[in-house]
């Protein structure tokens, strides 16, 4: 009777137990996350969820069809928004994600992981919104090289920014008051109106070095504009000086850059030089003013 009643206790400990649940995306056998070719470490991109006494893990897959929500895809699409940025903004046309429908991923032997998009992408100011397809490669192997992307968009420029884009250009241009401003937007999130054709430059210039500093670990987003100072202008372009601060997601930091910056409505934004900044180790990103 002794030894049935301890067998009936050990069984009652074990059924009563706290169990951990282990949901995986795609079919096959469970494996650990060091196991599986396609994982990623955990903490990054591993989603954990708690529902009562069990914990629910969902493994995120880099490669195949990617989940429009997790990290992988919307990292890409982030990089096709700088890269979107460079070709067509200006202090009146600042373009942001909006929505990742689809994508998928693909290694490409020993050269780097290929991307493939299906997104929204929307014109701040104007609130047009813009189907887009795009195809991004991250080189693999040592050392930092930029992403490529290509990307086609359909509405997305139907916005016309030119009047608006001249009368600021022509006001600037010729005169004797050159224009300055600093904390962007300020520790409360606001900012003065005649200060967000500075701020949105500021966040188009950024997107130059955003693109080029992009790989498959960072989520970058600009903060802050510190401080600018408009120059004399030179050959038709409005030039300044800016010091951005870029906030990368994923590290939580704060990046300093100096960048000098040129635009008019014929040439467009064009940074003509960069300069990184030493790190500030108790910077904190202002409240987020681009939603």
């Amino acid at each position: 009777m002794g030894w049935t009643l301890l067998i009936l206790l050990v069984v009652l400990t074990v059924v009563h137990g706290n169990p951990t649940v282990m949901v995986r995306t795609g079919s096959g056998p469970t494996v650990g996350f060091d196991q599986h070719p396609n994982s990623v470490p955990l903490g990054e991109d591993i989603q954990t969820t708690t529902e009562g006494e069990s914990e629910v893990v969902e493994e995120v897959m880099t490669t195949g069809v990617l989940n429009p929500s997790h990290y992988p895809a919307r990292r890409a699409a982030t990089v096709v928004q700088h890269y979107l940025n460079t070709r067509y903004g200006s202090p009146y046309r600042w373009i942001f994600l909006s929505t990742v429908h689809s994508g998928s991923a693909e290694d490409v032997a020993e050269m780097g992981r290929k991307y493939q998009l299906e997104l929204t992408m929307q014109e701040m100011i104007s609130n047009v919104s813009g189907q887009c397809s795009a195809e991004l490669f991250f080189p693999g192997g040592e050392g930092q090289s930029a992403p490529q992307v290509q990307a086609s968009c359909e509405g997305l420029h139907q916005s016309n920014t030119t009047a608006q884009e001249e009368a600021f250009y022509q006001q600037h241009r010729a005169s004797n008051n050159l224009v300055s401003g600093n904390n962007i937007p300020d520790s409360y999130g606001h900012m003065e109106p005649s200060m967000k054709p500075f701020w949105q430059l500021g966040g188009v210039a950024s997107s130059f070095i955003m693109l080029r500093e992009s790989n498959e670990s960072t989520l970058y987003n600009m903060a802050q504009v510190a401080n600018f100072t408009q120059l004399e202008t030179e050959k038709d372009q409005l030039r300044f000086n800016y010091h951005v601060l870029l906030h990368e997601m994923i590290s939580q930091e704060i990046i300093h850059w100096k960048l000098l910056v040129t635009w008019s409505p014929e040439q467009g934004v064009q940074v003509l030089q960069t300069e990184l900044q030493p790190k500030c180790h108790h910077c904190e990103a202002p409240p987020n003013t681009t939603n």
